[in-house]
């Protein structure tokens, strides 16, 4: 908990809105990767793209089209909290 999670949040609308062209209006805490007509592998593809963007080890093999914009937005906290302890 040591990120900002609207900070976390902002990016990833940004890289929804950007890289996928999902409208900024349909990305709310509670929609689903589904919802915002992504399928399969634009939720790998966006895993990686998070990955990439803060070098966080996530985990692509549980990108899930059913998983919400507030559950990425955690599992990003989540890892960022522990790569800050653990980084080079």
């Amino acid at each position: 908990m040591d990120h900002d999670h609207s900070g976390i949040r902002t990016r990833l609308v940004t890289i929804l809105g950007d890289k996928f062209e999902v409208p900024a209006d349909r990305i709310t805490e509670d929609a689903t990767l589904q919802e915002l007509e992504l399928d399969s592998l634009a939720v790998v593809e966006l895993y990686v793209t998070l990955q990439e963007e803060w070098q966080i080890p996530l985990d692509d093999s549980t990108a899930s089209d059913e998983l919400t914009v507030g559950d990425v937005t955690r599992a990003v906290a989540e890892l960022l909290g522990e790569s800050d302890r653990g980084a080079v």
